[in-house]
């Protein structure tokens, strides 16, 4: 099994939901598709969905809720077939 790395592609907050009361896009284990929406990042008051690079499952989160993001860092991790 392969796995792929979703990358935060600017800089900017990660926000693991679509609202502070709203459940969250993904969890570990979660099997996702291609082009699913994983989470949001914000820069500059405008909100990027962070999408999903490959059919899968999630194994591991590594962005927190809230946290500030360079670009290039890691925030997902898809195992894939």
């Amino acid at each position: 099994m392969a796995k792929k790395k979703v990358k935060a592609k600017m800089s900017g907050v990660f926000y693991r939901r679509p609202a502070p009361e709203e459940p969250a896009y993904c969890e570990v284990g979660d099997v996702v598709k291609k082009k699913q929406v994983l989470a949001l990042l914000e820069t500059m008051k405008v909100f990027q969905k962070v999408k999903s690079t490959a059919d899968g499952k999630i194994v591991e989160i590594l962005a927190e809720n809230e946290q500030p993001l360079k670009d290039g860092d890691v925030m997902f991790i898809i195992e894939t077939e």
